[in-house]
This record gives structure tokens, C-alpha cells and sequence, in this order.
């Protein structure tokens, strides 16, 4: 009985979902194969699973854009992510797309982030002969890295999703571009909003041009661009041509005001010389790193292993663990 509810839902993706959408039944699969859940599709499974995993949940004390800030309302990479998964559903729904493997890619995608964001990423891309990207820590993250080294065994579709959410190729399936056209909505307009909660810019310092194509608040955005996406996206996603065009302007801008903006990035630097200090010190330390880490190492080498490590660790971990290395400790009589 149970497992009607499975292929009942499988029935409705082929009946209601368009042409352009990637149906459950159709993917390419595991790398291992598993019996499937009653009531649940291989995408929904997936979803869970990363919904579940640790790496989900460190995400809580992950930077966006303001470093470790005291003020519990700038977004931090867990709420980014949640933000990215509502606004690309939105589209997947309106465009008869899988929202179920649209949602488990936008849960998935920054998983393997680095603490301190985007300094964080530089730091170990500058010290990691190999290169360090997140994008594809985060594939890391879900193939090799979750359930103490066997992965989530996640299907095809929802890896190519989260290792194409950024830049190179792009995702096989529509719903992998949805995500990777959502984060950067997302962020653009969360960012401003925690700009403009900084004191560092307001919303009319936003040039006039764009606002007017874009609209004069966040909610007024979002909606523009989500809107152009739904009207423009058949069988690739896209925004209408002058709303792509004051999107560009609005990210060259915030390039401008806010992500090289000294009073947003004054405490960066400090970060990335902690990064690369922590990678040094457990790529000749190995076996200072916790087990699991430790025999990574032994079979991988000590900088991936300590790359692995120090990418998956929250920002406040990251501090503790180079205090608890580097400063000295007050004497106690």
C-alpha cells in the first residue's frame, strides 16, 4: 500500500510536469544502487539527506558576507541557502519544473563553504596547490566526506546540480540552472539588505536607473527578477533582456560599494592569514586533526585532508581552534 504513494507521486510528475522537466523516473541514478523508499522519490530521499547531514547544519555559523557578526538578523550561509531553496522553487513550480530535485540541489549547494565565506575560499584556493573551490568542496562533502566517509550516495541530477551552481558548466538539468540563477538573486538582495542594516549603504544609493527597472526595495526586486525568469525560461533559464541588463549593473555595483567595501572587508584579511595558517600547521600535523581526518590523510595526502577539515569547520570552530593553537593561554596559579 505504502508504495503507491511513491508511484502515485512518479504518475503525477509525468502527467503535470513539463516537457523541459527532469522527472524523477528518468534519472541516472546512484553510484550505488539502493532499494527505494515507499513513499518516497529518489529526489525527496535526497533532500532529506541533506536536510540531515552535519554539513546542513554548520552551516548555521558560516559567514555570508559580514564576518561573524554580533546582530542575529545578517544572513549567515545556513539562512542564504534557505532563501536560495524558496526562491528557486518558486520558479521549478511555476514553470511545471521538479521542484523536489530543484529544492535538494539549493540545500546542497554550499555545503562544503569554507568558514569566513569567501575569504575563507581564497585562503585555502591560495595555499592548496591543487585549488580549492567550494563548489566543488561541497560535491566533496556529499560523495565522500558525510557519514563518517561514505557519503550520501546522492543521485546524479542533485551532484551535477551542486557541483555546476556557480561557474564552469552548466547544470544538465533546467532545475540545476534554477538554483545556480537563484543564488545569485538571493544573494544580490540580501546582501544589500544586510548592507543597508550595516550602515553602508542605503537604497538610494542604488542608481535610479536600476531601481526603476528592478524596484525600489528587496521584495520589489526579488519579485522583478523571479517573474523574469518565469516569463523568459523555456528550455534554458533566463531573465528578460533589460532586467538581465540592470542585474548586471546591480552586481557590478554591490562589486563596488559593498564586496570590496573596507568597512565590510576590513576584518577579511585577519581571516585569511588564520585559514592559511590553520592549513599549514595540520598539513604538517596530521595526526592533530581528529581521526577521520587523520586517515583521510593517509590516503589522500595532509593538505586534502586539511583542507577537508578546515572548510567544514563554522567560523566559531575556526577561531577556537587556531586560539587554542597560536595564543597563548593566561597563567592560572
Amino acid at each position: 500500500m505504502n508504495d503507491n504513494i511513491r508511484l502515485n507521486t512518479l504518475k503525477r510528475e509525468r502527467d503535470t510536469l513539463s516537457k523541459y522537466a527532469m522527472l524523477c523516473e528518468n534519472t541516472k541514478g546512484r553510484r550505488i544502487t539502493i532499494e527505494e523508499c515507499p513513499v518516497r522519490t529518489a529526489y525527496q530521499r535526497d533532500r532529506d539527506r541533506i536536510l540531515h547531514c552535519s554539513a546542513f547544519r554548520r552551516l548555521k555559523d558560516k559567514t555570508q558576507v559580514f564576518l561573524a557578526p554580533d546582530n542575529v538578523h545578517y544572513r549567515t550561509r545556513l539562512t542564504h541557502t534557505l532563501e536560495v531553496s524558496q526562491i528557486a522553487r518558486t520558479i521549478a513550480r511555476s514553470l511545471s519544473l521538479n521542484e523536489d530535485l530543484t529544492e535538494a540541489i539549493a540545500l546542497g549547494h554550499d555545503l562544503g563553504h569554507t568558514p569566513f565565506g569567501h575569504a575563507g575560499e581564497r585562503a585555502l584556493n591560495s595555499v592548496y596547490e591543487k585549488g580549492f573551490t567550494h563548489f566543488e568542496q561541497s560535491l566533496r562533502v556529499v560523495d565522500k566526506l558525510e557519514h563518517g566517509g561514505t557519503g550520501l550516495n546522492l543521485t546524479y541530477e542533485v551532484r551535477d546540480g551542486i557541483l555546476c551552481h556557480t561557474r564552469g558548466k552548466e547544470a544538465d538539468t533546467l532545475e540545476g540552472r534554477i538554483v545556480k540563477l537563484s543564488d545569485k538573486i538571493a544573494y544580490i538582495n540580501h546582501d544589500i539588505d544586510d548592507a543597508r542594516r550595516g550602515g553602508v549603504l542605503s537604497e538610494d544609493d542604488i542608481p535610479l536607473e536600476i531601481r526603476m527597472t528592478l524596484g525600489f526595495d528587496k521584495a520589489e526586486r526579488i519579485n522583478t527578477m523571479v517573474m523574469s525568469t518565469i516569463d523568459n525560461t523555456t528550455d534554458d533559464v533566463t531573465m528578460g533582456a533589460e532586467v538581465k541588463a540592470a542585474f548586471d549593473e546591480l552586481h557590478t555595483f554591490m562589486f563596488k560599494y559593498v564586496y570590496t567595501n573596507p568597512v565590510c572587508k576590513s576584518e577579511e584579511g585577519k581571516a585569511e592569514s588564520m585559514v592559511k595558517e590553520l592549513f599549514r600547521y595540520y598539513s604538517h600535523n596530521p595526526s592533530e586533526m581528529p581521526d577521520f581526518y587523520y586517515e583521510v590523510a593517509k590516503r589522500e595526502g595532509p593538505e586534502r585532508a586539511a583542507c577537508d577539515y578546515i572548510s567544514g569547520m563554522s567560523d566559531s570552530y575556526c577561531l577556537k581552534r587556531f586560539s587554542d593553537l597560536f595564543i597563548p593561554k593566561t597563567w592560572n596559579d
